[in-house]
């Protein structure tokens, strides 16, 4: 299968090369050309432009970071809604809110193109290893076209149904269970550190417990160590992804109050300069708050 890809940050290297693991043919697109030199060293095409990406590709991978670059790159002069083929797919695995999928797939049907939302769990070193969670929304059948590629980048498929924007809630509000976990374990690190107990004696409490799962082995342990360099998502983005879940709570009238406090520490830690270490660097907030340096 020819397979476009546009978007190649930390997460979409990880899917890339396991697109060209799994024996597709691959043709990458990235505004950063540099981002672009790994893929290429490992048998990837170089587009030059969004509409050369496009030419011949089955399905078109966008991995984007946030809601306007995926607008850009659908409705911009040369776009994917001017490029893609009509019997081409466009597989947006981003995380994007639902008011945006719900337009992007919109826009699509109108202009006759295939639209399948597509997002992803799991951090960039879990896309690498062709582990992550895959939530796709759409229509059946363009699922089912999709599938030779899910099959080769995730271990496992949640069916979000037919809604695209459905795809996207289930994303938005995973990433709002995932960061209000990590706001607790922050809060809770700091509890325990103003009693005298040991980081790491208090992560093995939680990660040999009831919290025994990745969420709280991976963040308890950047917590634990202060390792906030260990990045897989940024401050920057988790708070993109803060707000995508309280815009999504408001939309429908579900009140979110842990979003708010988890919000907050993002802000504040963006403020105190944090803005690219890891989002458990709330942690780190959390502990400015208690007193703890």
């Amino acid at each position: 299968m020819k397979v476009g890809f546009i978007g190649l940050g930390r997460m979409g290297q990880g899917i890339a090369g396991n697109v060209l693991r799994g024996g597709h043919e691959l043709v990458v697109y990235n505004r950063t050309p540099g981002r672009t030199d790994e893929v290429a060293a490992a048998g990837a095409a170089v587009a030059a432009s969004i509409a050369e990406v496009c030419a011949g590709a089955e399905i078109v991978i966008t991995m984007l970071a946030h809601d306007a670059a995926l607008e850009e790159i659908v409705h911009a002069d040369g776009g994917l809604l001017a490029s893609l083929a009509d019997d081409a797919i466009h597989m947006a695995m981003g995380t994007h809110s639902v008011a945006t999928t719900g337009a992007i797939a919109a826009a699509h049907g109108a202009a006759g193109k295939l639209f399948v939302a597509c997002p992803v769990l799991g951090r960039p070193d879990v896309a690498a290893s062709g582990q992550l969670g895959l939530v796709p929304g759409g229509r059946g059948d363009l699922v089912d076209r999709c599938r030779p590629l899910l099959d080769v980048i995730g271990r496992r498929t949640f069916e979000a149904g037919e809604s695209p924007a459905s795809a996207a809630s289930i994303k938005v509000t995973n990433n709002f269970v995932l960061g209000c976990a990590i706001e607790a374990m922050g809060e809770a690190f700091s509890l325990t550190r103003k009693y005298g107990v040991d980081p790491a004696v208090f992560y093995d409490v939680l990660a040999d417990g009831m919290f025994n799962c990745v969420a709280y082995k991976v963040y308890g342990d950047i917590i634990a160590t202060e390792d906030y360099d260990r990045v897989g998502i940024t401050a920057v983005l988790g708070l993109k992804d803060a707000n995508l879940a309280l815009q999504a709570g408001e939309a429908v009238g579900v009140p979110l109050p842990s979003g708010n406090a988890w919000r907050d520490r993002l802000v504040g830690a963006i403020a105190h300069g944090d803005g690219e270490k890891d989002w458990a660097v709330v942690g780190r907030e959390q502990a400015r708050a208690s007193g703890i340096e």
